[in-house]
């Protein structure tokens, strides 16, 4: 019985989202991409996820329901449905980190790593994560 390396869903959903590809490879880390939340979720919907890397954007404005916090929003909630056990690393603004702790009140992070994010920060963090596995 083999066992399957662990997946990784990337949602770029902007440029400035760092290509840590040989990052994930060479932690043995399959990665899938996404280009947006709506295709991130179509991803999910297909097969769970060990791990989701994402940018956390703040809805500065009000949408019409009034009940989002982020961009990340309607995916972490689709995650406890499809990929349950993904633990979630969100990379942020530093002028917009204040704002992380309001989607915890609703959504669990494994972390939440601050522009300009260095390979070994998400390294320390998807390697705490492998050791939970």
């Amino acid at each position: 019985m083999s066992i399957s390396a662990p997946s990784l869903l990337s949602i770029k959903e902007t440029p400035i989202h760092p290509n840590f590809s040989a990052t994930y490879s060479s932690l043995g880390i399959t990665e899938t991409t996404a280009t947006s939340m709506r295709k991130a979720i179509a991803a999910m919907k297909k097969q769970p996820f060990d791990f989701i890397v994402c940018e956390f954007m703040y809805r500065y404005g009000s949408d019409y329901a009034g009940c989002t916090i982020s961009n990340l929003d309607v995916m972490l909630a689709s995650r406890q449905k499809y990929s349950p056990g993904a633990r979630v690393i969100a990379l942020v603004d530093k002028t917009e980190q204040q704002y992380i702790a309001k989607l915890t009140e609703h959504f669990p992070l494994h972390a939440a790593l601050v522009y300009p994010v260095k390979r070994e920060a998400l390294q320390q963090a998807l390697s705490q994560i492998n050791r939970g596995l």
